[in-house]
């Protein structure tokens, strides 16, 4: 836990490169991630991937540019485009948002995964490398995940990687013509060593059978760590 005798302001996350095993992750360049971002999680057939999100889906490459560009500018967000270790292959993308430096506090989302990241040890690595960035490399106290009350896969992907469920804003935002209810989650710097750890159990190779699937759960490394 931080000695909050000496907190001091903290650095800015998302500025820098993640490199993993299995992926890499890179601050936003249009003019490098574009193409391959937008194949990845853009085009309006999408509708599933962003049903539950307040923007998207998105028609063409221009409009997605434009979205993360005046979020970039009008709310601090750094988005990582998350890329194949192996192949270089742009598989999807997260953001790192609501970014409070002074108070060493961030927020995770705009989480769209592709296809071929989805419900991968892949995707799981990406939130490690984001979340060790924050708490490891700097310093920050408080991780948040939010996610609209009716996203059931959202709610248990944040559960499995440790969130702690912090309550509901009722009439939150309104979202696509609708009243969106959003569940709030988050973990804090006493919670990440012991998450930390267990995610890096489950992330080993010795964890995965030859066909690629988990031998233990990452809550099962949780429990016994």
């Amino acid at each position: 836990m931080t000695d909050m005798r000496t907190w001091t302001k903290r650095q800015t996350p998302g500025l820098v490169a993640l490199a993993g095993k299995r992926v890499r992750l890179e601050p936003l360049d249009w003019s490098v991630h574009g193409a391959g971002l937008f194949a990845a999680v853009g085009s309006e057939d999408r509708d599933e991937l962003w049903r539950h999100m307040p923007v998207g889906p998105f028609a063409d490459e221009s409009a997605l540019q434009n979205f993360l560009s005046h979020m970039w500018s009008s709310d601090g967000w750094r988005t990582m485009v998350i890329r194949s270790a192996a192949s270089g292959e742009i598989l999807g993308m997260a953001a790192y948002m609501r970014i409070r430096e002074a108070h060493g506090s961030a927020e995770i989302g705009c989480v769209a995964f592709g296809d071929r990241l989805r419900r991968t040890p892949e995707a799981t690595e990406a939130f490690a490398l984001m979340a060790g960035h924050v708490f490891a490399d700097l310093g920050y106290r408080r991780y948040e995940w939010k996610c609209n009350l009716s996203n059931e896969a959202s709610k248990r992907a944040a559960e499995r990687f440790g969130f702690v469920f912090e309550g509901i804003f009722r009439n939150d935002m309104v979202a696509k013509g609708k009243s969106r209810d959003t569940a709030w989650y988050s973990i804090t710097d006493a919670e990440w060593p012991a998450i930390g750890v267990a995610l890096e159990q489950w992330l080993a190779p010795g964890n995965f059978g030859p066909d690629g699937g988990q031998k233990k759960t990452l809550e099962s490394f949780r429990r016994t760590g």
